[in-house]
């Protein structure tokens, strides 16, 4: 990885979105603090973990969907709002069906910028930009980024949950648009996003109370409709089974466990750009 920038003293004295993700999914990097996410969330709906859980197996099976040559074939990766290094990183399965594959990690939380620049210094193809993901113009001509991804080439974008951390006021769709733009015809955007069943009142109300729980506790998270999350990816094909709850996108197989409730507050899709 290339880049060298410090990084910025860590906050262990409130909770952290990145480092609250990574406690749901198992993982060690994180503090007391940062469990109370969970243990608050469980109070609403009490087998909480899968929202997170589902959502890395879908990131899973989407880069292994963008990477294969039977399927999209993209061997460039940007991963914005990429998250601590947990199980299955995107490198690690687009590198399984294409060792030449390249892919750039970017994040504004310090100790993801801490643990993923340590984690990936040994992978000559692996890279991280510290940026913030809202802030599209600043990452689209950092040298992280310019110098290791070919923009007149397709690229595979990733926003793996991580849109529904930007509000309204930072416009969402401009943003994603402003990625789009700069992306070369055969690209591929995956995203998934907070969402709920359309018609279903009942997880609407679900939504509701999660987002307003999050907001208190880390100032984010942003449930939207369906219609909203596919307005993020207008003027994209947005490749079957479309937008979908994060389980049902290419499962492995059929579900041999009742699915939590909770799963059906997080939708994916990925799509291409003509």
């Amino acid at each position: 990885m290339h880049d060298e920038r410090p990084v910025t003293d860590i906050d262990t004295s409130s909770p952290s979105v990145a480092r609250g993700y990574d406690h749901w999914l198992g993982g060690k990097d994180n503090f007391e603090v940062d469990r109370t996410i969970l243990k608050a969330i469980e109070e609403i709906v009490p087998e909480a973990r899968p929202l997170a859980q589902e959502n890395r197996y879908w990131l899973i099976r989407a880069a292994r969907f963008l990477s294969s040559p039977l399927h999209a074939g993209v061997d460039q990766f940007l991963d914005l709002g990429c998250g601590l290094p947990t199980m299955q990183n995107v490198h690690q399965v687009a590198q399984a069906n294409n060792p030449d594959a390249v892919v750039v990690y970017v994040d504004n939380d310090p100790t993801v910028a801490a643990y993923g620049r340590a984690m990936l210094a040994e992978n000559e193809n692996t890279h991280f930009s510290i940026n913030d993901l809202r802030h599209p113009d600043d990452i689209l001509s950092d040298p992280v980024i310019t110098n290791n991804l070919d923009f007149e080439r397709p690229i595979a974008l990733i926003h793996s949950g991580t849109m529904h951390h930007v509000s309204d006021e930072h416009r969402p769709r401009e943003v994603m648009q402003r990625y789009v733009e700069a992306l070369a015809p055969g690209s591929y955007v995956a995203m998934s996003h907070f969402s709920w069943p359309p018609e279903s009142q009942k997880y609407r109300e679900m939504a509701a109370t999660i987002e307003g729980t999050l907001h208190e506790m880390v100032a984010s998270c942003w449930w939207r409709s369906n219609e909203e999350v596919l307005s993020f990816l207008d003027g994209l094909d947005v490749v079957a089974p479309g937008l979908v709850r994060t389980v049902d996108w290419w499962p492995e197989g059929p579900s041999l466990a009742p699915r939590s409730e909770i799963t059906n507050l997080i939708y994916g899709a990925v799509a291409a750009k003509p």
